[in-house]
């Protein structure tokens, strides 16, 4: 027999009216989703809490730990909208964005906006990308309450399209009065994530963080990084990672300042960084979009998902894909099928960081030092970490290996977080109910129990000293499989 073959890499799947039924999120769940993503964009908190409850309870039947993320809304600079809804504008048209005009007075001359300092914040020249970047318009003149642009590429726009300028700078508060509202209403959903939108420094996070801690919501903060101003300055990209639990390459906004072209560099930088600085990174927007409306993925689709892996996301993100897409359960597999794939390459085995870095504590050395000796001892089939805080298997992580992490805990919380971590199996398993001299064996059958391990096997085993302890991990031990 056969271990388990355990997907590394994690899929994040966004809940929406084509998904959010029980019987759905247990099928989705089944197909190997590990975290569901809820769009505060969309739905009340009514809603948002519901949907929370029965990803818990099917996660609870299906016996595994599944996270749940919430993602605020940010403030996302859009229009106002039409008189019919919609328009057709072409190249070279006029167009003119207004202050003065209110909801549903817009026409093919011009249209509102909910974004006061837009005068003050462009100048001639400029291009403004409207719905995704679908849309170009050259800024010619500007007034008080006015931007007279020139279409570029035209098209089809209706109302309540974001705005970007290329190159970034349209910059409002992370936080607006509605993200504030939804961190109120929080503390009924309990989500193990929350998500920033159009994070600009680390004050973001630290203003996040007391809101939730208000609640007493220890939630993990992921900064979603979709501003061009923030990739184009070290310093300020380097304090939001540090002052989060992860980041999320939110490739829409982001690709839409930048351009495609700069995106993929970018993303690659930034797996790279966030796991140099241990933190977790989520891959995000589009990755298999033909799906919404197709069973089966592109060939191009296919290698944006596997790109991601082989550069070492935690994570990849489904979004209107599982929301309201026809094939839920498909694109999830198909998913899971290209994740597999990419990760049988050699490249995502081959551990290449901190060779040359000293390690700040005795955890750290454990860690790094329990995946050198993984990758290189060919009858050990996993790492069994005895965690409290889950922050040794998370550093475990942060280094190639084709072997699981298996993270072994009895904090409820400590494992949901570690269902975003790749390559991390969080299991629920409390060592304080054995004689110290029991804890290894009694793992070992644990593991060997759950299909996870075979006689004749070696384990690579890490725990602490003090076992219940945080912070306190300095044993690593090989034990056969007897």
């Amino acid at each position: 027999m056969t271990p388990k073959v355990n997907r590394r890499t994690k899929i994040v799947a966004t809940v929406g009216p084509g998904s959010e039924s029980a019987d759905m999120i247990a099928r989705l769940i089944q197909a190997g989703v590990n975290v569901f993503r809820l769009n505060f964009s969309h739905g009340t908190a009514d809603q948002h809490t519901r949907v929370a409850k029965r990803i818990r309870k099917q996660a609870s039947i299906a016996g595994v730990y599944v996270g749940i993320l919430a993602d605020l809304q940010g403030p996302k600079i859009r229009i106002s909208s039409f008189r019919d809804e919609a328009i057709q504008l072409a190249q070279g048209d006029r167009f003119r964005l207004d202050l003065n005009l209110g909801e549903g007075e817009g026409d093919s001359h011009g249209v509102g906006l909910d974004y006061r300092e837009l005068c003050t914040s462009v100048s001639r020249g400029d291009i403004l990308l409207l719905d995704d970047g679908r849309l170009r318009l050259r800024v010619e003149t500007v007034t008080e309450s006015a931007v007279d642009c020139t279409v570029l590429i035209g098209g089809k726009l209706s109302s309540r399209k974001g705005i970007n300028r290329l190159g970034g700078g349209l910059a409002a508060p992370a936080l607006t009065s509605k993200d504030m509202a939804d961190i109120d209403d929080l503390a009924r959903v309990e989500p193990d994530f929350v998500a920033v939108s159009f994070v600009s420094s680390a004050e973001d996070i630290y203003q996040t963080r007391k809101l939730l801690q208000k609640h007493n919501l220890e939630s993990g903060i992921i900064a979603k990084i979709e501003r061009a101003e923030v990739v184009a300055d070290e310093n300020v990209l380097n304090g939001i990672i540090r002052a989060s639990l992860g980041v999320m390459v939110a490739r829409g906004d982001l690709g839409v300042e930048v351009g495609d072209a700069q995106l993929i560099g970018i993303q690659k930088s930034l797996i790279a960084k966030a796991r140099a600085m241990d933190r977790v990174v989520i891959t995000a927007t589009q990755m298999m979009e033909s799906m919404i409306d197709n069973p089966m993925p592109t060939r191009a689709e296919v290698f944006d998902v596997a790109n991601a892996v082989l550069d070492g996301t935690d994570a990849v993100m489904l979004s209107a894909e599982t929301a309201v897409g026809k094939y839920p359960v498909e694109v999830v597999t198909a998913m899971s099928e290209a994740a597999l794939g990419a990760e049988r390459q050699s490249v995502t085995r081959t551990s290449r960081y901190r060779l040359d870095r000293q390690f700040a504590d005795a955890q750290e050395t454990i860690a790094m030092s329990a995946i050198y000796a993984a990758n290189h001892y060919g009858s050990v089939r996993g790492i069994a970490c005895l965690t409290e805080s889950g922050s040794t298997p998370l550093l475990m992580s942060r280094l190639s290996s084709g072997l699981p992490i298996f993270g072994l805990s009895s904090n409820a919380q400590t494992l949901q977080k570690l269902s975003l971590c790749r390559g991390v199996v969080p299991l629920f398993f409390d060592a304080s109910v054995f004689a110290a001299d029991e804890v290894e064996s009694r793992a070992i059958e644990f593991l060997m129990d759950d299909g996870y391990l075979f006689k004749g096997d070696s384990i690579l085993l890490t725990k602490g000293t003090e076992m219940g302890q945080s912070g306190s991990t300095n044993i690593m031990k090989i034990l056969p499989v007897n």
